[in-house]
């Protein structure tokens, strides 16, 4: 164990349970990194994730934003190409989009395309997919309100889904955040994960939640209101 990370475990009690407040405190005060740490939530949930009615993924719209800010690339014709322009996107096109991918120019962190438009994606799904920039309606980047979808992008606007193991795993900030801007964000992230919960889903729902920083420890947070 590094010095800087045995001198955060001492920081707190590893065997406590946190608010979000304090959680967000204690992860900011131990970011010592040379850069601005990314601070992630890890909840871990009482999911079968073989089964397929008991998946959990949705996408939330952060108060504060993620302090990333992302390039957006549009697939769209006519009409909504010009909407997409002029809603801030990054980068619009159609085929062409396409055979970027194709030849490996992925200059985007997220690919949003109108359905009419989801035949031509199909020969770059391939390499989409494994990148997670495959657009999906349960996503909601597979639309034709793309004004409204751009929008939220750019204000904060996080998928996320539960992993093999039913963790689910998001960035809800930077370490230069107010611990109350990074409290704020992860109660809205649980708040979505509350509501998305499967009807199928038995016994205990939320088993843990930790929150950390990339290069530091995790705190763990209470699951009870």
């Amino acid at each position: 164990m590094g010095k800087r990370m045995e001198a955060a475990k001492k920081a707190f009690d590893a065997d406590k349970l946190y608010t979000f407040d304090e959680a967000a405190q204690i992860v900011k005060d131990n970011a010592k990194a040379k850069f601005d740490e990314t601070v992630e939530l890890h909840i871990s949930l009482g999911i079968d994730t073989k089964k397929a009615d008991q998946q959990v993924r949705t996408t939330v719209v952060l108060p504060n934003g993620t302090g990333k800010t992302k390039r957006i690339a549009v697939i769209a014709k006519g009409e909504k190409a010009q909407e997409a322009q002029q809603a801030g996107a990054d980068k619009v096109g159609a085929e062409d989009i396409v055979e970027d991918v194709i030849k490996g120019k992925i200059d985007f962190d997220v690919l949003v395309a109108t359905p009419d438009t989801m035949k031509d994606l199909a020969k770059a799904a391939k390499i989409l997919g494994p990148r997670g920039l495959m657009p999906n309606p349960k996503s909601g980047t597979v639309t034709f309100d793309l004004a409204k979808t751009i929008a939220e992008l750019k204000a904060g606007r996080v998928e996320f889904k539960a992993d093999a193991y039913g963790i689910v795993h998001t960035a809800i900030g930077k370490a230069s955040f107010d611990a109350a801007k990074l409290a704020e964000n992860a109660k809205a992230v649980l708040d979505t994960i509350l509501r998305v919960k499967p009807s199928t889903s038995k016994g205990v729902y939320l088993k843990s939640i930790t929150m950390s920083s990339t290069m530091g420890p995790g705190v763990h947070v209470t699951t009870s209101k």
